[in-house]
């Protein structure tokens, strides 16, 4: 009698943790991860200031953080990201990547970002101002979120503006990090 105790009580606890873990599943899959349906690229290529990020590991630290997008002559983009590490006087760093649209006709919005060999990284344009002045970028994972600026500053309402719409996505405003510019 004890045995069928000691399974049921396993049974029920691998019941509770599988309905725990389909409710941290399906609350994940409550973030909105549309892309904008058009990205004219010509438009987005230049220099993207960091405005605000997901803290993680390739970039912590680095503050001054600017994106410069250029055509490639074998049609890819050309990325750059540089920053300085800790300080604006801080030690420059930079890395060059490149990017490609894998499906341009049906998600010209979804890129593929590579800063090593055959390695890409999404990168999913997910709000994008009319004018190309700020962007909302994404991946399919909820741990990587940026808000770019064509201007080292943004203004507090458009900030805001950026939040909210991040916040009607289901994300978590309150994990972004706001990143330190040089004022132009």
């Amino acid at each position: 009698m004890g045995d069928k105790i000691r399974i049921s009580f396993v049974v029920i606890v691998l019941v509770i943790i599988g309905i725990a873990c389909n409710g941290f599943n399906s609350q994940k899959s409550m973030i909105d991860k549309t892309v904008v349906k058009e990205l004219d690229l010509e438009r987005y290529l230049g220099t993207w200031y960091e405005i605000a990020r997901y803290n993680h590991r390739f970039e912590r630290g680095l503050v001054g953080v600017t994106a410069n997008y250029s055509m490639r002559e074998d049609g890819k983009i050309k990325v750059i990201n540089s920053g300085y590490k800790d300080s604006l006087s801080g030690e420059y760093s930079e890395a060059t990547g490149k990017a490609k649209i894998p499906d341009p006709i049906n998600e010209p919005a979804k890129l593929k970002v590579s800063f090593f060999w055959i390695f890409y990284g999404d990168y999913y344009v997910f709000e994008l101002e009319e004018n190309y002045q700020w962007a909302i970028i994404g991946s399919r994972s909820d741990n990587y979120l940026w808000i770019l600026s064509r201007k080292p500053q943004m203004e507090n309402d458009v900030y805001q503006e950026c939040l909210d719409r991040l916040t009607r996505r289901g994300y978590d405003v309150s994990k972004l990090i706001k990143v330190e510019q040089k004022e132009f």
